[in-house]
């Protein structure tokens, strides 16, 4: 070989250098295939495969930026040097868009493991779950929870939900261990008016729902328990989304503190969607609302496994039908405005001995007000509430857990309704109220894993005291027992007793009395689950809930007896004389994985019966539904392309009181709740196209809400009766039409 030709060839093989690596899902670990792989400024591409692999060759020595993106994911870019023959590996860790940025992962080979062992209805939404189920149109992270099985939604205006035959009024919405009142933008007090969550998505970690059979740390709730965990800012680099909707623009900026001991996370949302149908809806009165929230978050290492956290959310929301002053009744809200506020500061210390400590203290606030078109007020009220929470977890021995904690809460609330008539003109105050309580609780729970964690057992006991309530003291005892019959089928068992304490307004309002008792209700769950493969899952759950001492106003809606009306009284008090039982299963089949057809399909039967001791009616529940399904399908397609659908679809709640429904119309009956809405049936479809650019990731989200253009009505409102013939007078509302929506997200 000639000298030349030797020198050629030494270039050549000296510049043969490559660029390999792996992907993986920060969420989890799982490597993630479909990942588009840049190398800048060279202009090469790849694409990983099914293995998440990648490799680049015959690479030029020099300097380098690897760009690895997909849709769905954060951007994440790597520079370095590469020299003549180097071969460079990389593992990249690319984190969800609605998780923080990490760098490192713990791989999890079970991606259904539950956070919480001791409760057998644990279910999550992870990853990229929440964003795609939020819906475009109003982005809110409990219309993710709304898809899940077995939840019950039937309102298209409202985000909170029905589960197993009760209202969000018995479940417990928790913010970081703090229960909330009504973390709503809402009209207060206007049935009809709908609710959006006060928070935003992106700025969550987790969310859990707990739907039977709740962990004992969970206070003050008798049905069920939604968990939601806000998420630390990006200890990498600073970040920006900006996102613009059909209803709605939000700002959320992240980044870490000095020497990355810490981060900040701040985000700022406002609607734009009351005046989008001021222009375009001529049809008046509507009953659209604008709203502005904001919120922040502060975490910093203060040395030695201690971490300070500082939070703050704030939300108003304001209700403005000026322009049809004319066309509103006189008891209708022409001017609103609804106010919620949070703020936390936490202390968390992991000890070297295995002791991890939480401690946090909370003030919260919320305010609402609304008067009609004379200006006259028609509600207004205030609700305010001091919390200290602390809970430790001791590791004490192989497989053995001691969790225990403590909660104060003080209350106070005052409000009013008032009710007017035009001819006399007449003022009636339908509700007055004014007091304060003392909440005070604990818990205390031991857990021990047996027979090489193939068997987990724990009990609990709970125990709480409202100071306002006379002889209000409840214990409530748990237990639960987790099998793994074989490596791929799990056996769960859970009972427990739970109590909710009357609200402050009951117990200190003339349609109430002090010495109402706690609501009670005990849980029977049961669920058989089998594993097909290492990240699908076969679910059956089956539930008996027992309820009792229920708050109820047995004389409250007029109806029939012995063939004759018995008339409404607006002055009914409320009594705990309502009592009975929910039973059913909840059946489903579950793919989770960062890599094609993920999400769920389930079942659920429900029978949901009441009995009240005062009038002796037997009815079904306000909110029984017998038959649900509620699906999920996602699929990331191509680097840039992920499309998804949810389904729901409901046999209809009742329509509540003594109705017949004869002729078109409805009729005053001798039996409750014998008349149902229409089936509920909805389908949603969305595309989500990223498209990385050199300064920043733009997204597009492409929406069409009911598909197929169903007609669905929700109750609105008991409007009286003619006292002489038995006719009723109800309105339902129908929900959104087939609806197209766009968003788009920026991502610097």
């Amino acid at each position: 070989m000639g000298a030349g030709a030797l020198l050629a060839a030494l270039v050549v093989l000296g510049a043969d250098a490559q660029v390999r690596g792996i992907v993986r899902d920060g969420a989890g670990g799982e490597t993630l295939s479909r990942v588009r792989i840049q190398l800048l400024p060279a202009g090469r591409e790849a694409v990983t495969d099914a293995s998440g692999s990648f490799s680049l060759e015959g690479i030029e020595p020099g300097e380098y930026t690897l760009r690895c993106s997909t849709v769905g994911y954060r951007i994440v870019e790597r520079r370095f040097h590469l020299q003549a023959g180097e071969v460079k590996e990389f593992e990249v860790i690319l984190s969800p868009e609605t998780l923080r940025p990490v760098e490192t992962v713990e791989v999890r080979a079970d991606p259904f493991e539950p956070v919480r062992l001791e409760s057998p209805s644990e279910l999550r939404l992870e990853g990229n779950e929440t964003k795609n189920l939020a819906s475009v149109l109003a982005d809110d992270p409990l219309r993710a929870v709304q898809a899940l099985p077995g939840v019950a939604s039937n309102d298209d205006a409202d985000s909170r939900f029905a589960l197993r035959g009760v209202s969000f009024e018995r479940i417990g919405l928790y913010l970081d261990g703090v229960l909330l009142a009504s973390p709503f933008h809402m009209v207060a007090a206007e049935q009809a008016s709908g609710a959006l969550t006060a928070f935003q998505g992106d700025a969550l970690e987790t969310i859990a729902l707990y739907a039977g059979a709740p962990p004992v740390r969970y206070e003050d709730r008798t049905a069920a328990a939604l968990d939601l965990l806000t998420r630390e800012g990006s200890r990498i680099r600073p970040t920006l989304r900006a996102t613009a909707s059909a209803s709605n623009a939000s700002i959320l900026a992240e980044g870490p503190l000095a020497r990355r001991r810490g981060s900040w996370i701040v985000g700022v949302r406002k609607s734009y969607l009351r005046y989008i149908i001021e222009r375009t809806v001529k049809a008046e009165p509507t009953l659209a609302f604008g709203f502005v929230d904001a919120q922040g978050r502060l975490s910093f290492d203060a040395g030695r496994g201690h971490q300070v956290t500082l939070s703050v959310l704030d939300g108003v929301s304001d209700l403005d039908r000026t322009r049809a002053r004319t066309r509103l009744g006189i008891n209708s809200p022409m001017l609103a405005d609804h106010r919620f506020t949070l703020a936390t500061v936490a202390w968390r210390w992991t000890t070297p001995r295995g002791l991890l400590l939480d401690n946090r203290a909370a003030w919260l606030r919320n305010r609402h007000e609304s008067r009609n078109r004379e200006d006259w007020a028609l509600a207004g009220g205030a609700f305010g509430e001091w919390v200290w929470k602390g809970s430790g977890t001791w590791f004490w021995g192989d497989g053995r857990t001691l969790d225990f904690g403590a909660v104060l809460r003080r209350r106070r609330t005052d409000g009013f309704v008032n009710q007017y008539q035009l001819s006399p003109l007449a003022l009636r105050r339908l509700d007055e109220f004014r007091g304060r309580g003392l909440h005070a609780g604990g818990y205390l729970q031991q857990s021990t894993n047996l027979a090489g964690g193939r068997l987990y057992l724990a009990a609990g006991l709970r125990w709480d005291r409202l100071g306002a309530a006379a002889g209000a003291v409840t214990a409530s005892p748990q237990a639960s027992l987790a099998l793994a019959l074989r490596p791929s089928t799990r056996l769960q068992l859970a009972w427990g007793q739970y109590a909710q304490f009357p609200e402050l307004n009951w117990l200190y309002s003339p349609l109430g009395r002090a010495d109402l008792a706690p609501e009670r209700a005990t849980h029977y769950v049961a669920a058989f689950e089998q594993r097909l493969g290492e990240r699908s899952r076969l679910r059956l759950e089956l539930y008996n809930r027992q309820d009792r001492d229920l708050l109820f106003r047995p004389w409250h809606e007029p109806r029939l007896i012995a063939g004759r009306i018995l008339p409404w009284r607006l002055d009914a008090p409320v009594e705990n004389s309502l009592r009975g039982y929910a039973r059913g299963f909840d059946l489903y089949l579950q793919r989770r994985t960062a890599n094609g057809l993920t999400g769920w399909l389930g079942y659920s039967l429900s029978y949901a019966r009441m009995r009240d001791g005062a009038s002796g009616a037997r009815f079904a529940a306000d909110y029984d539904q017998r038959h649900a399904v509620n699906a999920y399908l996602g699929w990331r397609l191509r680097p840039s392309v992920h499309l998804s659908t949810r389904w729901i679809y409901g046999s209809g709640f009742p329509v509540p009181g003594f109705l017949r429904r004869e002729g078109g119309r409805y009729w005053l009956a001798a039996e409750r709740n014998r008349v149902r809405l229409a089936p509920y049936h909805r389908a949603d479809f969305r595309l989500n196209k990223a498209f990385v650019l050199p300064r920043f990731k733009a997204t597009l989200y492409a929406e069409v809400v009911n598909i197929f253009n169903r007609e669905n009505y929700r109750f609105s409102s008991f409007d009286g009766y003619n006292a002489r013939t038995g006719q009723a007078f109800v309105s339902v509302d129908r929900m959104l039409p087939v609806l197209p929506s766009a968003g788009l997200v920026l991502e610097l």
